[in-house]
Parts: C-alpha cells; sequence; structure tokens
C-alpha cells in the first residue's frame, strides 16, 4: 500500500475547488447525525433485518428533525452490519464492523455530483444483501496525487451506459441514491468514502473493516469529511 503524507493531502485539497457532492443549502436545510451504534436501542434487531421498516425508521428519524439527509460517520463500530452475511468473517476473524465512508441518507434518486474532475476507474453491480449494489469508482489526479473516491448504493441506470476512462468535470451530475433492489437492499442513501489505494480492486472496495485492520484501512482511506463540508457534524462515540 502507497504511503501518503497527511499534511500535504489535507493542503493539496485545500487549494482546489470542491464542488457539493449534495444539493444542500446550510442556510436552509438540516442535516441529522444518524446514530448505527450499539448504543442506540431503538434501533432493534427486527427493524434491522427487514429493509421496508429499516427505510421506515431512517425517514421517520430525518422528519421528526426536518432534516433534508441524514449523516453516518466515519471510523464508527457498528452493529447494523450485524443484518447481513457479507461482513461476516472467517472462523478465526473478527467481523467488519468499522465504517470506512461517510453515509449521506436520504430521499430516493437524490442526485450525487461530482466533488472534483475525474475519471471513472470502474463500477459494478455488487448484488448481495447489504452490499453496494451498483457502484463508481472515480480516478482523482490533483498536484501529483493519485485518488480515488468510491460511490455506493446507486441506481442501476447510473452505471447502464458508463465506460471506464470516461471524464466527469466537478460539479457534474454523477449517479443518484438507488432504491433497496438495486442498492444492496438498504434503505436510500449514498456511501462515499476515499481511497489512496484500491489494492488491485475493480469496481468494489471495502467500506468495513474489522477492529483488528482498522489502523491499516484508515490509513488508506481518510475521512471524507474533507471534500463533504459535513465535518461539523462530528460522529458517535465508537
Amino acid at each position: 500500500m502507497k504511503t501518503i503524507d497527511m499534511d500535504q493531502w489535507s493542503r493539496i485539497i485545500s487549494e482546489h475547488t470542491i464542488f457539493p457532492i449534495v444539493s444542500f443549502d446550510k442556510a436552509v436545510d438540516r442535516l441529522k447525525l444518524m446514530n448505527f451504534t450499539s448504543t442506540n436501542a431503538e434501533l432493534t434487531a427486527s427493524i434491522l433485518e427487514d429493509t421496508a421498516l429499516f427505510s421506515e425508521y431512517v425517514n421517520n428519524a430525518l422528519a421528526a428533525d426536518g432534516a433534508k439527509y441524514g449523516i453516518g460517520g466515519y471510523n464508527e463500530h457498528r452493529t447494523v452490519y450485524a443484518r447481513s452475511r457479507v461482513f461476516d468473517a472467517k472462523q478465526e476473524e473478527e467481523p467488519r464492523r468499522i465504517h470506512l465512508g461517510v453515509d449521506i441518507w436520504g430521499e430516493v434518486h437524490s442526485e450525487i455530483y461530482c466533488p472534483l474532475d475525474g475519471v471513472v476507474h470502474s463500477f459494478a453491480f455488487n448484488d448481495h444483501f447489504g452490499d453496494y449494489g451498483a457502484t463508481i469508482i472515480l480516478q482523482h489526479q490533483i498536484a501529483g496525487l493519485l485518488f480515488y473516491t468510491l460511490y455506493g448504493h446507486l441506481s442501476l441506470s447510473d452505471i447502464s451506459d458508463l465506460k471506464e476512462g470516461q471524464f466527469f468535470a466537478g460539479g457534474d451530475l454523477l449517479a443518484h441514491f438507488g432504491s433497496p433492489s438495486e442498492n444492496g437492499h438498504w434503505p436510500p442513501h449514498l456511501h462515499f468514502q476515499i481511497i489512496f489505494d484500491l489494492e488491485g480492486k475493480k469496481g468494489d472496495y471495502p467500506g468495513v473493516c474489522s477492529i483488528e485492520k482498522r489502523a491499516h484501512y484508515l490509513s488508506n482511506c481518510p475521512d471524507p469529511s474533507i471534500l463533504l463540508g459535513f465535518k461539523w457534524m462530528g460522529k458517535v462515540d465508537c
């Protein structure tokens, strides 16, 4: 895995124009910090096991706060992943529970925009219960620094005519929040993740890791808030 100087990374990003990934007016629209850790007693096993009930829970939580989007934090230990065998591990290993991206929960078909210029590295339909569903990975290069952004839980139509190497300018419409049948059977949302080294993968990269591999993955997947402007939201304690 390649090593990135994080101070250099932050400086390079701060010197470039970053476009909003979703439509959001800070003067009017509200965000809600979503809690998918064990401290949330409202999120029962019966809700998590039923995608319709889970979607209803998210919608009601947003409506109660008058929020346009819910934000799910980076580097959180989440019990929510127990709903899917995708995050299980071999007998001698820990299950994956540490979130490596930021989630933006909202209405199905909400628009997603490119934060900065990039080309399509790869895309795939990761069609397993609890997986990404339709997924796009963009490749970016600024000031000689190469990195990737991953967009998971999209609409299938967003990848139907996509081509590797296709260029998107910052601010261009890239994709939409997918429905459960095409987004891995989750309530509609975007999983957004920054990746320095794809480690040979195409159309997919872990968005969740085990506690024992946390240091490795966090060094390769920095906090996406630097491209989102949601850092003030903080995160739920792990």
